[in-house]
C-alpha cells in the first residue's frame, strides 16, 4: 500500500484480524468471570480505550524511532511480514494459553494483561507502523479507528459471543483470520523484498 493507492477497507481488516478481538474473547471471560456486570463493562472499556491511545502513540511516533535508529520503510516491511506470519501461525494452531483458575491474580485486572500486551501486542504494533509508513500516520490511525470499533463491540459483548460460539466456534473464526492474516503477511514481506530491491538494484527496472 502506498500514499497513492491507500486501501482503507484492506488495512481495517488486516488490522482486526491482528487486533484478535475474537481470541481474546476466552481471556477477558476468564479474568472478568467473578466481577459484576456492571464492573465487567467499565473494565473492558478501560482496557480498550488504554490499546487504543497505546497504539496510536505507536502510530504516530514508531516510526519516527525506527527513522532516528536508520531503519528504512522497506525493513519495517520485511520484519512486519516475517511477524505477521508467525502470528498467523499462531492463530491457525492456537494454545491453550488461557488461565487457571489458580493464575487468575487477585488484583484486578488494570493494563496488563488484557490491555497489553493482549491486545497492543506487537504484531498490532508491526502492522500499524507498516502501514504508517507506507500510507501515513493518519491513514493508519483511520484504519486502526475502524478495526477498533467492531473489535470492541465484540469484547463488550465477549460472554454471550462465547455462549452463542462455544470453544470450537471460537477457534473455527480464529483460524479464518489466521489464514487471512497469512496472506496478508506475505504479501508484506513481498512488497518489502521488492522495494529494498528497487532500492539497492535500480538497474533491475522492477
Amino acid at each position: 500500500m502506498t500514499n497513492n493507492n491507500f486501501g482503507l477497507i484492506e488495512a481495517s481488516v488486516s488490522i482486526f484480524f491482528v487486533f484478535n478481538a475474537l481470541g481474546m474473547v476466552p481471556a477477558f471471560v476468564s479474568l472478568l468471570a467473578r466481577y459484576s456486570h456492571k464492573r465487567q463493562i467499565q473494565i473492558i472499556v478501560r482496557e480498550l480505550l488504554i490499546a487504543l491511545f497505546a497504539l496510536l502513540a505507536f502510530t504516530f511516533f514508531g516510526n519516527k524511532i525506527l527513522k532516528y535508529l536508520s531503519i528504512s520503510t522497506s525493513s519495517i516491511g520485511i520484519a512486519g511480514g516475517i511477524l505477521l506470519f508467525i502470528i498467523a501461525l499462531n492463530l491457525i494452531f492456537p494454545k491453550n494459553d488461557l488461565p487457571k483458575k489458580s493464575d487468575i491474580p487477585a488484583n484486578e485486572p488494570f493494563i496488563i494483561p488484557l490491555a497489553i500486551p493482549g491486545l497492543a501486542g506487537p504484531g498490532t504494533i508491526t502492522a500499524l507502523m507498516v502501514i504508517s509508513a507506507e500510507a501515513g500516520p493518519l491513514n493508519a490511525s483511520l484504519a486502526f479507528i475502524l478495526a477498533w470499533i467492531p473489535s470492541f463491540l465484540i469484547i463488550l459483548a465477549c460472554s454471550y459471543i462465547k455462549k452463542i460460539l462455544g470453544e470450537k466456534g471460537l477457534i473455527a473464526v480464529e483460524r479464518l483470520g489466521g489464514m487471512i492474516l497469512a496472506l496478508i503477511g506475505i504479501e508484506t514481506f513481498t512488497n518489502g523484498v521488492i522495494n529494498t530491491i528497487k532500492v539497492n538494484f535500480p538497474t533491475l527496472g522492477l
